[in-house]
């Protein structure tokens, strides 16, 4: 895959995306990001919003139908677990590097 020209993403979007490989509301997900996070990232309900927006403009999430009218549930689109997996890509090339991997170039 190309690298999309959003890469690499931010912390918060990286963990929505995350959370959201099953489908959650707004608050659930802020919890599900604390959890998977150890208490080391916590969402405020602005940001998450905020983020929510974009990553429903890029179609990386999708709102779902749900019975609670006042409530609303989002979940992963194919294209939104393709950037997870560009970014678990690019992560792991970086590590790689980091733990003796060789490039390709000559320096």
């Amino acid at each position: 895959m190309k690298r999309h020209k959003l890469l690499p993403l931010t912390e918060t979007m990286h963990y929505i995306l995350l959370a959201l490989r099953e489908p959650l509301h707004g608050y659930a997900i802020m919890q599900k990001v604390e959890r998977m996070s150890n208490g080391e990232v916590r969402i405020a309900a602005g940001t998450l919003y905020g983020a929510i927006e974009n990553l429903l403009k890029y179609h990386w999430i999708e709102l779902l139908p749900t019975d609670e009218p006042r409530r609303k549930v989002y979940g992963i689109t194919e294209e939104g677990l393709k950037i997870l997996d560009a970014e678990q890509a690019r992560l792991q090339h970086i590590l790689s590097l980091h733990e003796g991997g060789t490039d390709h170039e000559e320096v």
